[in-house]
């Protein structure tokens, strides 16, 4: 009798301590992922179509087939960290940057509004001597792709900055209120941090920086905090740097969603949207928010600018290329003791990316043609990293 009591106590206490083990042990990612799927973020949907260009300043485009031919390129390095070519990137809405015909030097890395790079991983993805940086968006059914999808990308493809969403500010792109793109954050953050710890994430480019924009993301922070009981953590700062109209109805990017009573936005003109000054302004005006928030000590990424509007009003090639140029002579040389990224000189911005390759509605801005060849803007991006480099040898 003694032996079946020790027995059965024995017995009684390993069960007690397996309980105790399987409640501590860390839960699989599989149950993590699903814990994240289960949290609810409402959706917004404005259903407002694309109006950043007056009408009548231009014939509305007819849509450009995606190119297909896909060119061989010669091997090119990977950037140096913090070098000029580091810096310049591009974006790519076909996907693949091997549909283009690019010269040499290339930019240093480049985004497609996807998570997908359209490069094999490895050799291929390595000579095209261009890091990618992925995108999540934000739809109506959540975010895309998918939070398993996700987790699998980020543990193949570790180290990588991620940008969740693009320009949830405006009611044609992610169109998020605050508390929904705080809650689509929180499960993408936690998803990519899962998979990959080395990661950075990235907070999704408002289209511009204005008091209103800044009022859009104080919003995002505070929803944040009060959804989940802590500070958002942000890995790399990130804007774009457009000049265009904030003003319900009208041309431009519209009122951000959830702000539909807002009077304050700013009405700059088509003339003022190659503006360097305005440019700098925004630049400005972002790190002095950062620091204020006790986030100066983070990256700043402009992950989209350049030119949207068309040649008939004005901004012809050569427009487009002083822009260009100019930009990138203002980007790398602005720094401030007092608000700058200590781990970079006190630059302001760290890398930013040219809109675009090529968009049928916005091809000013075009860097090649529609079968991939090189037009001016481009022979002039190469040129700038090219003379860059002979200076610096």
């Amino acid at each position: 009798m003694q032996d079946f009591a020790r027995r059965l106590l024995l017995l009684v206490l390993i069960g007690a301590l397996t309980a105790g083990w399987l409640a501590a042990r860390p839960a699989s990612p599989q149950r993590i992922l699903a814990s994240l799927e289960a949290i609810p973020c409402t959706a917004f949907v404005s259903n407002a179509p694309e109006t950043l260009v007056p009408s009548g300043e231009a014939q509305m485009p007819e849509k450009q087939a995606p190119a297909t031919g896909l060119f061989e390129l010669a091997a090119e390095a990977m950037p140096a960290p913090y070098s000029l070519r580091w810096r310049i990137g591009v974006g790519i809405p076909d996907g693949n940057p091997y549909v283009f015909d690019w010269m040499s030097p290339r930019p240093g890395w480049y985004l497609n509004w996807f998570t997908n790079p359209f490069t094999a991983p490895g050799t291929q993805a390595a000579a095209l001597g261009m890091e990618f940086s992925p995108m999540l968006r934000l739809r109506a059914d959540g975010l895309q792709p998918n939070l398993a999808t996700i987790y699998r990308q980020a543990q193949a493809r570790p180290g990588m900055v991620w940008l969740v969403g693009n320009e949830p500010d405006v009611r044609w792109q992610d169109d998020a209120t605050p508390e929904e793109y705080a809650c689509q954050y929180y499960r993408a953050w936690h998803a990519i941090k899962l998979a990959d710890p080395s990661a950075q994430v990235a907070i999704g480019g408002i289209s511009q920086v204005t008091p209103l924009r800044l009022r859009y993301l104080d919003a995002v922070l505070a929803s944040y905090q009060e959804q989940f009981g802590a500070p958002m953590a942000v890995d790399v700062w990130n804007i774009h740097a457009f000049v265009l109209r904030e003003q319900a109805g009208e041309w431009g990017v519209d009122l951000p969603p959830g702000f539909e009573g807002a009077t304050d936005g700013v009405l700059w003109d088509v003339e003022d949207h190659d503006d360097l000054g305005l440019v700098e302004e925004q630049v400005r005006r972002m790190r002095g928010w950062m620091a204020e928030r006790g986030e100066r000590d983070k990256p700043l990424y402009i992950t989209e600018y350049g030119i949207l509007m068309p040649a008939e009003a004005g901004f012809t090639p050569s427009r487009v290329i002083n822009f260009m140029v100019g930009s990138f002579d203002l980007l790398d040389s602005l720094t401030d003791e007092d608000l700058g990224y200590p781990q970079d000189e006190n630059r302001l911005v760290q890398r930013w990316v040219w809109f675009s390759t090529r968009y049928y509605l916005y091809p000013a801005g075009d860097l090649f043609t529609t079968e991939g060849t090189p037009l001016p803007p481009l022979r002039a991006l190469s040129g700038y990293i090219r003379a860059h480099l002979q200076s610096t040898k």
